[in-house]
């Protein structure tokens, strides 16, 4: 006894380990996802009030000037900016040399001295000012240039661009200038064009070298804010001034290198938020919903999809890849209120996305549309049954998003040319996402071993394999399914119990009698096989339907909770016709009672303690001689006063006040079902006299 008690105590143990440990995993899982940025927590708009307390400078900062300040100035300077240009005096003295080179080869026999030295006097004044190429020289009066640096004794001098040449305005110069003793037609004949090379060149690294070096020299900053000095109280309007020193706190604090211990610090921080945010949802399972609570399989469920959307959230914060607005945050209140209940959707729905608000952008924005979603997710979608209601549900929580979004952003902007129309198409994404619900919910079936509505009416179709094979070789088996099937579902939905649930048990509960329907009174016609065997041998082959439906359900790949419904129909009752008649019969021998017990277990939920009171209610309903409101009331209070006492529900969550709902709706039903019809009076002759 004691070694069984300390069993059960190292079992609970391990349970409660198991729970802290998932609920710890997970958020240090989720902690470590998180973005590790120092978050400036408040968020402003220019000429809006400041929604915060009064605000000083934590610290000394520099008032950074605007980004379109800083590219004005920027644009100012490069417009004004004056290229660096480079002179080749040797072109200069290697064209006046072969000038002269060429003059006393050929040209003194037809061209006199006084034109050489002409040509020369020009075209040293020329090359000191400078020859430029003629696209370089467009180029610089297109951009408004009027002056160029010019290296002279490796000093950078200013240029008059006006007072430059190009090839073609210096071989014009030199013909227009010409005094009026020399003939212009003769001085042409020089081939003058042989000397004018342009000598100026662009120098493209200098000039790059010293226009970034001016526009380095730019001052980030118009002013300085000291540590404590004030910045903005609550209610003031964000003027222009106020809003350029607050983006320039923003900035500051967004840069600020962090250390490994402040690193540290923060995570133990987030751990601790998270932490919070968990142990909220922990609480909320131990004191309202034990049932989850002690499932260590549900609460890893549960805790897997919070991780899993919240991970999700923070890779997209990091890498800004998507807005967080893509992420369909309603998919975890719809697949928890499907599984379990609404209840817990909405709570874990809530907890889950103020975790990941610590990590949005706009907190006060997310939370109220992520919310306000999920509500309407729970609202729309209580039971779902069709594939339809998500196409609907999506629709709703799409124009939820949209509604939510419109006031916020009018609250905030005051103009609806501001609103971000780009938004709305990342919130029907969002709500056409919803739809893929159905397939998560197909794949956790399968993994988890749950069961959705869905597929619990799916089952609940006669067509279904089992169902027709059983309606054509039990027929009496079948229409008591059935029958068993109506006041299960009646009863379950007037004490909160799963009625989908139970009424598809109630379908499968006799599967097993398929083995051997002769051997069950429901299904004979005339002949009673049990007229040939022993009492014990009779209630064997009862008994054996039980095993024989596991079996049967195992077979057909029956989802182990409508499996659990065949093992518990009868718990571990007697097989009372069979066990009294041998008392009766054999009174002084002594009786195996292993032989007439059912090998059970004994229901252990709601759903399955309904289905065992249907059943034997039903059943014994069918012995009354007759059908009278008070044969009816005394079957039903007989029949499960009968179970209670004989210990049938005590591992089962089902309160006494249950119970007499229960028998008040299955004494409503029979009395439907049995009620008794208005005899007809029959026509009478007319006597001829």
């Amino acid at each position: 006894m004691e070694q069984t008690i300390q069993t059960n105590t190292g079992r609970k143990r391990n349970k409660i380990i198991k729970r802290i440990v998932l609920f710890v995993s997970s958020a240090i899982l989720i902690a470590y996802f998180f973005p590790r940025d120092i978050q400036f927590r408040y968020t402003f708009i220019e000429g809006k009030p400041w929604k915060y307390e009064f605000l000083t400078a934590p610290f000394d900062f520099p008032i950074y000037k605007s980004e379109e300040v800083l590219k004005n100035e920027k644009d100012s300077i490069t417009d004004g900016f004056n290229p660096y240009f480079r002179i080749e005096k040797q072109i200069q003295t290697d064209n006046l040399k072969q000038l002269r080179a060429d003059y006393f080869a050929t040209l003194h026999r037809t061209i006199p001295l006084s034109y050489l030295n002409y040509i020369e006097k020009q075209l040293t004044e020329i090359y000191n000012k400078g020859i430029i190429h003629a696209a370089t020289s467009d180029s610089l009066i297109r951009s408004g240039k009027k002056l160029v640096r010019l290296a002279e004794d490796n000093i950078y001098k200013s240029h008059a661009i006006n007072q430059m040449y190009t090839a073609t305005s210096a071989y014009e110069t030199i013909i227009n200038e010409a005094p009026a003793t020399l003939d212009k037609e003769l001085l042409k004949s020089c081939n003058l064009n042989n000397y004018i090379h342009e000598n100026l060149f662009l120098d493209s690294k200098t000039s790059e070298k010293m226009l970034q070096a001016m526009l380095e020299h730019i001052s980030l900053a118009s002013g300085l804010v000291q540590s404590g000095e004030r910045i903005v109280d609550k209610g003031e309007i964000i003027s222009p001034t106020t809003y350029s020193i607050l983006h320039s706190l923003k900035q500051v604090s967004d840069s600020q290198k962090s250390s490994k211990t402040h690193l540290y610090t923060v995570f133990i921080g987030q751990l601790f938020i998270i932490g919070i945010m968990l142990f909220s949802l922990y609480l909320f399972l131990l004191l309202f919903r034990i049932e989850l609570f002690r499932s260590v399989r549900d609460i890893s469920f549960i805790l897997m999809l919070v991780v899993v959307l919240i991970v999700v959230t923070c890779i997209a914060v990091s890498t800004r890849f998507l807005t967080v607005y893509l992420i369909p945050f309603s998919i975890l209140p719809i697949i928890l209120c499907t599984f379990f209940d609404s209840r817990t959707a909405l709570f874990t729905h809530m907890v889950t996305v103020m975790t990941a608000s610590f990590i949005t952008p706009f907190p006060f924005e997310f939370l109220t549309m992520q919310i306000a979603a999920g509500m309407t997710a729970v609202f729309s979608l209580r039971d779902l049954t069709q594939r339809s209601q998500l196409v609907t549900s999506a629709m709703y929580i799409f124009l939820t998003y949209c509604l939510i979004y419109t006031g916020v952003s009018l609250i905030q902007e005051g103009d609806w040319s501001k609103i971000n129309i780009s938004m709305y198409g990342a919130l029907g994404i969002n709500s056409a996402l919803i739809m893929f619900a159905y397939v998560l919910i197909y794949i956790f079936e399968r993994t988890f071993g749950y069961l959705s509505t869905v597929t619990l009416i799916e089952l609940q179709n006669i067509n279904n394999p089992a169902l027709r094979k059983l309606s054509e070789e039990c027929p009496g088996t079948f229409q008591h399914s059935l029958q068993v099937g109506t006041l299960a579902y009646e009863a379950a939905r007037h004490i909160n119990a799963n009625a989908q649930m139970v009424r598809t048990g109630a379908f499968y509960h006799d599967l097993g009698k398929m083995k051997n329907p002769a051997f069950f009174a429901e299904n004979q016609v005339g002949i009673n096989p049990h007229n040939e065997l022993s009492f014990d041998e009779s209630a064997q082959i009862i008994i054996s339907h039980v095993n024989d439906g596991v079996k049967l359900a195992e077979k057909y790949n029956l989802p182990l909770p409508l499996i659990d419904f065949i093992r518990t129909h009868h718990g571990a009752n007697k097989v009372r016709f069979f066990y009294n008649s041998f008392k009766n019969k054999y009174p002084d021998k002594e009786i195996d009672e292993s032989l007439f017990t059912y090998p059970g277990p004994i229901p252990f939920s709601k759903e399955t303690a309904i289905l065992m009171m249907a059943d034997a209610v039903e059943a014994t309903s069918r012995s009354l001689q007759e059908y009278t409101d008070e044969s009816i009331s005394s079957l039903v209070e007989n029949t499960i006063d009968t179970q209670i006492a004989e210990g049938a529900f005590k591992n089962s969550p089902i309160t006494f006040k249950d119970v007499e709902r229960v028998k008040n709706v299955f004494k409503k039903r029979l009395k439907i079902i049995y009620h008794t019809r208005i005899k007809y009076p029959e026509l009478k002759e007319k006597r001829t006299v």
